[in-house]
């Protein structure tokens, strides 16, 4: 069965045919609702596939938790990974998919969604139900129920603080909800997980699925070889793997909206494993959107490959080491700050520019468990910098507080809820900011997987040394048949170096 290179949704004998061959790739596109039984699967599902005519399909859980169907217990399909659509995309259903996954529904409501997407509630829904069966409450409600799963599995918590820090707004909307999801009250969930419950409050361990195969080289080697001092790091032994998988971790500090939380995060053979601390258990959903956004775990990478691979000179890269993600933020104005510090200075040198943004500038907090000290200070307290303390060319600190000063007062919206091609003119506005910098930002924090650096110089050099063209408008027009993954195509080029950025750290 072959992945679909385009937007388009599997029609009806390409789902029965993912279901009966209990193909993975297609996890979190569909759901599989079984009439007889009243539940719903992920394609995918263990079980023995129910008949053709017992089998309808929807587009999201939510759509079938509204239809009446209860989550499957062996295959938990509330747990597959997101639909590879919200990432390719920037129309108003992408966007408002981003926005919902990042709390904004259960912080701000349905009129707070629109008033971000810029159209009215009335649309919105409109929209949404017509492409995802299912509105914004019920898309929102779908997630709470998966936040407390993760609550209830996970932590020691009572229930009823369980019920409010997953976004619910009474105990009895909890019970209801989680019974109608998973046919089973709150503490019969969390009875049916040996040892659920026993961890320490506020830390939580989970698992961060993603659909295979996942390359973590360029992925964790790129975070670790650019981290800022004090708010990330490499720890090695920070988690503990199964036999034969690295122990290493990448940490980070969060800025998150109802406080603050820092992660650790490692490759394991088929998930994620993540620490979350956080100082307010009401950020869970957000904190793990971003965590999924940073590593691109929602990446079709089949499709990406396919498509690249068809390329005769990028085969061999695609062959050597599929599965490459592109590395993004967990806060979209961090990096568009780092970018311009990143300007033609070498990895280290941003890296010192950062820090000391950070040591000066930045919110101390305490880490017990390794080395971070701060939070990357937001865009309003970097407004207030005097221009002259910073150690760059004069040209490089007019652009740096042009940036700040957007990004502080709301003229530049680079968040989950961004127009792409909005977002890449205002940034092409702003001096010193030429195609390589409004580029990486567009590749790395909007989440743009078409975003294309022609005119980096490592992208070039690999380039002229796999016979590709190595000048900036030859090349574009080569890359056009890579459309729509020149992002990916970036990190394949990328790879063909001796980098750190390309290699997992010993």
């Amino acid at each position: 069965m072959q992945t679909r290179q385009t937007g388009a949704r599997p029609d009806r004998e390409h789902c029965v045919r993912a279901v009966q061959s209990k193909d993975a790739r297609f996890d979190g596109w569909f759901f599989t609702a079984v009439l007889t039984t009243r539940i719903y699967c992920r394609p995918s599902c263990p079980v023995v596939p129910p008949k053709p005519e017992n089998m309808t399909f929807y587009p999201s859980a939510a759509a079938c938790q509204q239809a009446g169907f209860r989550a499957c217990k062996r295959c938990r399909p509330d747990t597959s990974p997101g639909s590879p659509e919200w990432n390719r995309r920037a129309d108003l259903v992408a966007r408002a998919m981003r926005l919902i996954a990042d709390g904004v529904v259960d912080r701000e409501g349905v009129p707070g969604l629109a008033t971000r997407l810029g159209y009215s509630t009335r649309q919105v829904e409109r929209q949404l139900l017509a492409e995802l069966g299912a509105g914004p409450l019920a898309l929102a409600r779908a997630q709470r129920a998966q936040t407390a799963r993760l609550l209830i599995e996970t932590t020691p918590l009572p229930m009823a603080e369980i019920a409010f820090a997953a976004g619910f707004s009474s105990i009895r909307a909890f019970n209801d909800t989680v019974r109608e999801v998973f046919a089973l009250s709150p503490t019969e969930l969390r009875a049916r997980v040996p040892g659920s419950g026993a961890g320490t409050p506020g830390a939580l361990n989970l698992r961060l699925p993603f659909r295979a195969p996942l390359n973590p080289s360029n992925l964790f080697g790129h975070l670790a070889a650019t981290a800022v001092p004090g708010v990330e790091e490499w720890l090695p032994d920070c988690l503990d793997g199964a036999a034969g998988t690295p122990t290493g971790a990448y940490r980070r500090t969060l800025r998150l909206p109802y406080g603050h939380g820092v992660v650790a995060l490692a490759p394991r053979p088929d998930h994620i494993a993540c620490r979350l601390t956080l100082s307010d258990l009401r950020d869970l959903t957000v904190a793990i959107s971003r965590c999924r956004r940073l590593l691109d775990l929602d990446a079709d990478p089949v499709a990406v490959d396919e498509r690249l691979r068809a390329d005769p000179l990028l085969a061999p890269l695609v062959d050597g080491g599929p599965g490459r993600r592109v590395p993004g933020t967990v806060d979209e104005a961090e990096f568009a700050v780092r970018a311009v510090l990143g300007q033609q200075v070498s990895t280290a040198a941003a890296r010192t520019h950062a820090a000391r943004l950070v040591a000066a500038h930045g919110k101390p907090l305490d880490d017990p468990e390794g080395g971070l000290t701060h939070l990357f200070p937001s865009p309003e307290a970097l407004a207030d910098v005097d221009p002259e303390t910073l150690a760059m060319p004069r040209t490089r600190r007019t652009t740096f507080s042009t940036l700040v000063r957007r990004l502080a007062d709301g003229d530049l919206r680079l968040g989950v809820d961004a127009d792409w091609a909005e977002a890449r003119a205002r940034l092409l506005a702003l001096p010193g900011f030429g195609p390589w910098t409004v580029d990486v930002v567009a590749m790395r924090a909007l989440g743009d997987p078409d975003a294309f650096l022609a005119t980096d110089l490592g992208v070039r050099r690999a380039a002229g040394e796999l016979g590709l063209p190595s000048t900036p408008a030859a090349l574009t027009a080569r890359a056009e048949s890579w459309r729509p993954w020149r992002a990916y195509a970036v990190q394949y080029l990328w790879a063909t170096d001796s980098h750190p950025i390309n290699f997992l750290p010993a």
